[in-house]
């Protein structure tokens, strides 16, 4: 019974067939070995701190006193710098988020830091999340975007 012989084209065809496979199968295994680190080094739970807030420059930004500076998750508030900004609107809001936490000891989650290097987190002073506390006053909104990052924006929606 004679071997079926395949031409040079032929062999050119199924050898490129075999390498794209074989490289595609690399890359999945590497995506899997990336992903599997990732999820066994990505703390479940984070540890809470305290915290002392010094002040409150923008209505969703603070800074300790040991010089961390802290963007408020999962909010948004207008801008001070921002050229179409609410001064007003903004000011007020900045200056009620300081009477509620400069000065004081607060519980922070931290999440993940943003562009600007800035601990993205969470914070409660006693029992009052302090991000949903100024949603519910009206002094920010939430930042629909991040919004899945804090728990308590599910109750909102």
């Amino acid at each position: 019974m004679p071997k079926y012989k395949l031409n040079s084209e032929q062999r050119f065809i199924k050898n490129l067939v075999i390498g794209f496979f074989s490289a595609l199968f690399i890359v999945f295994l590497l995506a899997m070995i990336a992903l599997f680190q990732t999820l066994i080094s990505y703390p479940i739970t984070r540890e809470l701190d305290n915290v002392t807030i010094q002040s409150c420059y923008e209505g969703d930004t603070c800074i300790t006193t040991e010089g961390e500076k802290i963007r408020l998750a999962c909010i948004y508030n207008p801008e001070l710098r921002d050229k179409k900004a609410d001064l007003i609107s903004a000011k007020v809001a900045r200056d009620y988020l300081n009477d509620l936490v400069a000065g004081s000891t607060v519980t922070i989650r931290r999440i993940t830091k943003d562009r600007y290097q800035r601990t993205v987190a969470e914070i409660s002073k006693g029992p009052i999340n302090i991000q949903e506390h100024l949603v519910q006053k009206d002094f920010a909104s939430i930042y629909e975007r991040y919004a899945s990052q804090c728990e308590w924006t599910k109750k909102k929606k």
